[in-house]
Order: structure tokens, then C-alpha cells, then sequence
């Protein structure tokens, strides 16, 4: 087990090292310019589309139902997308960078977002555009999916690996690891014995996951919104009663993402690229954007059209890191715990308490406790569809069986090796999907300027990169 752990520690350093964190960014800024800030500018385009694509019997063009490929909603896309990412990096990540980084990692994690955005309307477009139909005649797609139709046979084993190592990843970042996060947060505020909250997260997981991605889409469409509006008020609560220091948060942000953090009480002090490091790689922890996890839901998404659905997917890097992990920065720092040696969930957790005594605490581990269970239903997904990719549609009732009982496991095992391993994997996600969408850029420019010049190009008709 030691050597495991050195091997994948070593790993681990490469792929969630500079070179990884500058592929991330890079890609994103590259995607960012080549739509000339498109996501940023059409952020409330986005927003309609998502509105408009609630209604599970229309489309965002309104539509009827059936004139539309795709198993979901738009929205309830979305919501899938979201449950997968609102989870333990919106209490624990966010904490995490602050700890480590100093206030100057949130100004960061929020430059991660708004490229991030652009990468995550390059995957929704791409996934809408390259996604198939498979045998039981639902709608399959993802990086594999893109990597296999839009690049060729020839990059099939690139394909191959990104799903390998999201199938595997799965069982650790959105199974074992969250549920972990849910029984220690749990067991320490409420005393309930980890092995009662595996099995409960079991039953209650399983008998959505067992259901496919329409019961996981229903799911996610009503608790995803819910979880997030309460997770809001509730920092905006705390926020109220620290209203005298939230324009010192601000100050501290803007100054120290640019300037050295010198050590204070417990807080062991922090450089420049310290921030840079934490910000960067806790906000992708967070929104995944790049990870090539979310298109895989998007394109189960009722749509013709990759842009109306990639406008809306860009939306979860927006309400994911600018929103919730904003109000979960601002309620740390206008605190004044960061600075006694505190990190993770217990830094949020005492944060929230000493602005809301005694009940402070149980809303975090109460919202953790909702955002790791809507991440388990979302990786399911993921790691199911990796796992059909690699293995036929006749394994996905063997990879859901397996999946929902490896959740009482996690919750009881010491999860040292295995977070390490997951941490690993789900980098390693990233590295198939970054060539893919550097190599696909072209596509999606193409399909983005025919939209909006409004020459949609819809499933079949070939573009140029088609015929490569």
C-alpha cells in the first residue's frame, strides 16, 4: 500500500501540478477569445434559455415535445450538471483555498470561472453535436463521444481512456469521498454512526440511480434548486450580520491576489503563487470545468441545437463558483477564524456559527450533507455512461448495482489512499478532453458564429472539420 501511495502520489503532483493548471486555463482563455467572450456577454441569453427550458414538454424555442432529440429537459440538464458539481468544493474546497492561499485564492477561482464558462459551452456544444443514440434509443454522449465522432478512429483509444478513467474516478470523487464527507460531518454534529448514513444514502441514492438519468434529471430538477436558494440565504444571512466587513473582504481579495500574505495567528501566511495555485485548483475541484464530466449529462438534454444547449450549460461554471462558492469566501473571511489554523468544512462550519450561534453548524453539515448526495446521483451518471462507452449498454445495470454499493463502504473506510487515487483520475479526465477541445475549436467557433448569424446548422448537415 505504501508503494500505491507513492506512485500515485507522485502522479498526482504531475497532473494536478502547474503544467495541468496551465492546460486548463490555457485551453479556456483560447476558447474564451475564439468566441470573442461570447459566454459573458450572452450570460443572460443564458439565463432565458434555462427559464424557458423548465418546462419539461417544450424546448427553449417553444417548441412541442418531440420535435426534439433527448431524454431531459434543458433545464433539468442543467440541474443534472449542477448536482455533480454543487457539492463538498463549494464548503471544503472553498475553505481549502483560503487556508492554503490566503483571501487572494477566491479572486482566482473566480478568473477559473470565467474562462471556465467558455470551456463548459465548448463541451455542451460539442457533446449536442457528436452524441449518439444507443440501443435501448437513448442519447449517449460526452468527450468520448466528441473524441470518437468529431476526431475519428484514429483518436478511439483517446476516447477509450478519458472514459476509463471517468469510470473509475466516479466510484471515488462522487461516491466513496462524498459519502465519507456526509457521515464525518454527521457523526460530528448530530452523533449518528457512520455505517447508518451509509446505508441510508444508499437506499435513498439507489433507488433514484436503479431509475436512469430521467429519475435522476426529476431529482435533481426540484433538489438542486432548492439546496442552492437555501445554501444563498442562508450565507446571506451570516453576510447581514457581518455586513461591516464584507468591503474588507473584498480589499483583502483584490489586494492579496496580487501580494504576498504575511502569517497571522494561525494562519501560516501565503505567496502569490500560492493563491494562483489553491484558487486554480480548488475552482476547478469545484465547477469541473474542463474535467469533461458535464457534457456527458448536456447531451441527454432535449435540444437540435448545440448552441442553445451549450448557452445554458456555461451557466453551471457561473452559478457554481461565482455564486456559491462567493458566498461560502465572503462568510469565511468576514470572519475571523481563517486566520487561527482552521481549514476545510470545520473552517466553514465555524465561520457560519460564529455569526449564526448554534445553529450555524448544522446548516453546513446539513447542506453538505444534500450537496455530496446530489453528486453521487450525478457521477453515477457519468461514470455509468463511461462505463457503456467501454463495455456495451448490457453493463449499466451491473455498474449501477456496483456503484450504489460501494456507498456504505466509503462511508466507513478510511479513505486516505482512495481520495488520492480518485484525485488522480479525475486530472487525468481532463488531459483526453483538453486535446479534444483544442482540436475541435474550429467546430465549435463555426456552429457558435452560424447561430448567431442565424444559420443554425442542425444534426447531420457536415461542416468542414467533418470531413477531415
Amino acid at each position: 500500500m505504501e508503494t500505491l501511495n507513492s506512485i500515485f502520489g507522485a502522479i498526482n503532483g504531475v497532473v494536478w501540478g502547474p503544467l495541468m493548471l496551465i492546460l486548463l486555463l490555457g485551453v479556456g482563455l483560447y476558447l474564451q477569445i475564439g468566441l470573442k467572450l461570447m459566454p459573458i456577454r450572452k450570460l443572460g441569453m443564458g439565463f432565458r434559455l434555462m427559464w424557458q427550458g423548465r418546462d419539461p414538454k417544450k424546448t427553449p424555442d417553444g417548441k412541442a415535445k418531440g420535435d426534439d432529440d433527448g431524454e431531459i429537459s434543458p433545464f433539468n440538464a442543467l440541474m443534472t450538471a449542477l448536482s455533480a458539481t454543487i457539492g463538498t468544493g463549494n464548503i471544503a474546497g472553498v475553505a481549502t483555498a483560503i487556508a492554503l492561499g490566503g483571501p487572494g485564492a477566491v479572486f482566482w477561482m473566480w478568473i477559473t470561472a470565467l474562462v471556465g464558462m467558455a470551456t463548459k459551452f465548448a463541451e455542451a456544444v460539442l457533446a449536442v453535436r457528436y452524441r449518439e443514440t444507443d440501443s435501448t434509443g437513448y442519447h449517449v454522449g460526452g468527450p468520448m463521444f466528441y473524441i470518437k465522432n468529431g476526431l475519428g478512429k484514429k483518436w478511439l483509444w483517446l476516447g477509450g481512456a478519458f472514459a476509463f478513467f471517468g469510470a473509475v474516478a466516479a466510484f471515488g470523487i462522487g461516491n466513496t469521498v462524498q459519502s465519507n464527507s456526509v457521515a464525518d460531518a454527521l457523526d460530528s454534529t448530530f452523533g449518528i454512526p457512520h455505517w447508518l448514513t451509509g446505508v441510508v444514502i444508499m437506499v435513498l441514492a439507489g433507488a433514484v440511480i436503479l431509475g436512469g438519468i430521467k429519475r435522476i434529471a426529476k431529482v435533481a430538477g426540484k433538489l438542486v434548486p432548492v439546496m442552492g436558494i437555501l445554501y444563498v440565504i442562508a450565507g446571506i444571512l451570516v453576510l447581514i450580520v457581518n455586513a461591516g466587513q464584507i468591503g474588507e473582504a473584498f480589499s483583502m481579495i483584490f489586494y492579496y491576489a496580487f501580494n504576498p500574505h504575511a502569517a497571522m495567528g494561525g494562519f501560516a501566511g501565503a505567496a502569490v503563487m500560492a493563491a494562483i495555485r489553491f484558487g486554480v485548483a480548488r475552482g476547478i475541484f469545484s465547477n469541473e470545468a474542463g474535467l469533461g464530466s458535464a457534457p456527458i449529462a448536456h447531451a441527454a438534454a432535449r435540444t437540435k441545437n448545440p448552441v442553445r444547449q451549450g448557452l445554458i450549460a456555461m451557466l453551471g461554471t457561473f452559478i457554481d463558483t461565482i455564486v456559491i462558492c462567493t458566498i461560502t469566501a465572503l462568510v469565511i473571511l468576514t470572519s475571523t477564524v481563517w486566520v487561527e489554523g482552521e481549514a476545510g468544512a470545520s473552517l466553514t462550519a465555524l465561520s457560519f456559527d460564529a455569526a449564526l450561534p448554534g445553529f450555524g453548524n448544522q446548516i453546513v453539515s446539513l447542506a453538505l450533507a444534500v450537496f455530496a448526495f446530489t453528486t453521487i446521483l450525478g457521477w453515477s451518471f457519468y461514470g455509468e455512461k463511461c462505463f457503456q462507452f467501454l463495455f456495451g449498454t448490457r453493463s449499466i445495470m451491473l455498474y449501477r448495482v456496483l456503484f450504489v454499493l460501494a456507498i456504505p463502504l466509503g462511508a466507513i473506510a478510511q479513505l486516505g489512499f482512495i481520495w488520492l487515487m480518485a484525485d488522480t483520475f479525475n486530472a487525468m479526465m481532463a488531459i483526453p478532453n483538453l486535446i479534444a477541445l483544442a482540436l475541435l475549436s474550429p467546430v465549435v467557433f463555426k456552429l457558435t458564429r452560424d447561430y448567431f448569424d442565424g444559420k443554425e446548422i442542425l444534426p447531420g448537415e457536415e461542416l468542414d472539420h467533418d470531413k477531415r
